[in-house]
């Protein structure tokens, strides 16, 4: 499910996929840690979310797996789960007008603030049959920007940032939503 590697003396921590937890392993392997948020912790972010959540519908039997903001039994969690999941952790959620292209993002900022990218692209298995989307990670670890997908066996390393640029351009236009996660401000 997980494990860390060693690019020369770069350790990557980069956690697989599990069910529909893809959100639960791009938030550990933005963060680089193990843990650092759990089913659990999610659970309880979608529920609190629905409790506060001022038009939320009637309750019904289907209600008990499939929540508003995750299902109960998969994970498959949505947007509103991630955005407040980072604020718990002091970071913002900046989503990138595809209209500009990956050219506007500052992946070279010298300032620190773009902690990572987190990615929520269409995904369709079995000829078609299962569509459904799926969140990715993308981090700069000591200078190198690495796609921690947790469907890949391990990360991957984009050579440069002129091949990462490309990749979103592609992404994007294949219907991928881009997040940008800003460190707050101290």
């Amino acid at each position: 499910m997980s494990q860390n590697m060693d690019e020369g003396e770069v350790k990557i921590y980069h956690e697989r996929q599990r069910l529909q937890f893809c959100l639960l392993h791009s938030l550990n392997n933005l963060f680089q840690g193990k843990d650092t948020f759990t089913r659990s912790d999610l659970n309880k972010i979608a529920e609190k979310l629905d409790v506060d959540d001022p038009n939320k519908g009637s309750w019904n039997p289907v209600s008990l797996v499939f929540r508003p903001h995750h299902n109960e039994i998969t994970g498959n969690y949505d947007i509103n789960v991630l955005i407040a999941a980072l604020q718990q952790k002091a970071k913002t959620v900046v989503w990138h007008d595809k209209r500009n292209g990956a050219s506007s993002i500052d992946l070279d900022g010298t300032d620190d603030r773009l902690m990572g990218i987190v990615l929520n692209v269409p995904v369709t298995k079995f000829s078609g049959l299962w569509r459904s989307r799926h969140w990715v990670t993308l981090r700069c670890i000591q200078g190198v920007w690495y796609n921690l997908d947790s469907d890949f066996i391990a990360p991957y390393a984009f050579k440069d940032t002129q091949q990462l640029r490309e990749f979103l351009d592609r992404i994007i236009t294949a219907g991928a939503e881009v997040l940008l996660v800003m460190n707050d401000k101290q």
